[in-house]
């Protein structure tokens, strides 16, 4: 097991808390459950039928017609609460558990739809968006041989507001739970104006949005990938970088590029690939690979656990 995901296990299991699950009938779920179980990394709140009450789905029907503004009546948000996804999703946002972990049988895009319309968005970043978390068997390579790759799942063509707020929902993601120092690296096939076009003017822009709201933060880019991670081509095409040569987050311009890279990465590296890992969410979620293994559903738990031991933390 990779040094950082041991410490992330290890990390939850320090104060665990309720995770609800709402595929009950897939086994790894099931053989995930009995390993959170045995090894004191989770409580796990299976949804089974008999969970499911009608004085509940009436208070988090009303809740749910609340945030979606109109946008759903009574009787639609009643039926809504008939899907285990959305009944999980409000028990987190009602406080009933403290995070749910769902995709081993909904799509991504299920889950990624029901997080936008249940869960509250982080103003730190200012929008829902996704990460891989990327473990090379080779430990000289990014943070302990550890690299975050984003956004990989949800935004297809990401503005470059949009694009700021990914690489600012990383960093935080790398420091508030994984807890190193981010240094995130805008990527691009141009480094620092050796090339032109819209599409670098538009990471050039996110990069300046993201130092601006995140000053404190080693932010750069644009960067081509070599560049990012190499420290010798770092040195023969630019100067002073807080990032380039040493980048442990890789920001994509697009999804095409994020989604392609992360499976080369995977496949290519030997690499393990941990997500699509929900970001910019004020309560807890997970999403899950369809096809995820059981091991992959305790690690998603895991970060979802000590994302429930944050959000306590601050008070949120």
């Amino acid at each position: 097991m990779h040094p950082v995901i041991k410490k992330l296990r290890d990390n939850a299991g320090k104060e665990r808390k309720r995770i609800v699950f709402p595929e009950i009938n897939d086994d790894r779920i099931l053989a995930a459950v009995d390993i959170l179980n045995d090894d004191g990394i989770a409580d796990p709140v299976l949804l089974s039928p008999d969970m499911i009450s009608n004085e509940n789905k009436r208070r988090y029907a009303a809740e749910y017609e609340r945030i979606r503004r109109g946008k759903v009546s009574e009787s639609e948000a009643m039926a809504q609460m008939d899907d285990p996804l959305y009944y999980s999703m409000m028990m987190v946002r009602c406080g009933d558990v403290d995070g749910v972990v769902a995709g081993a049988e909904y799509t991504s895009a299920d889950v990624a739809r029901a997080t936008f319309r249940c869960m509250d968005v982080d103003p730190r970043c200012g929008l829902i968006t996704s990460c891989f978390l990327m473990a090379l068997p080779d430990d000289a390579w990014g943070e302990q041989g550890i690299y975050i790759y984003a956004d990989c799942g949800i935004i297809p063509y990401p503005t470059a507001q949009q694009l700021a707020g990914i690489g600012l929902a990383a960093a935080y993601f790398v420091q508030d739970i994984l807890k190193y120092d981010p240094r995130v690296a805008f990527l691009s096939y141009s480094t620092k104006g050796s090339a032109g076009g819209p599409h670098v003017d538009k990471v050039k822009e996110a990069v300046a949005m993201a130092r601006e709201r995140a000053p404190q933060m080693a932010i750069d880019g644009e960067l081509q990938a070599d560049a990012a991670i190499l420290p010798e081509i770092a040195r023969r095409k630019l100067k002073d970088s807080p990032v380039a040569g040493r980048a442990n987050v890789m920001i994509f311009p697009n999804l095409d590029a994020g989604n392609i890279c992360y499976k080369l990465t995977e496949r290519l590296a030997n690499a393990r690939a941990l997500g699509p890992l929900i970001l910019g969410t004020v309560q807890p979620c997970s999403d899950l690979s369809r096809g995820c293994s059981p091991d992959d559903v305790v690690d998603c738990t895991a970060i979802t656990v000590v994302k429930a031991q944050m959000r306590e933390a601050a008070g949120r």
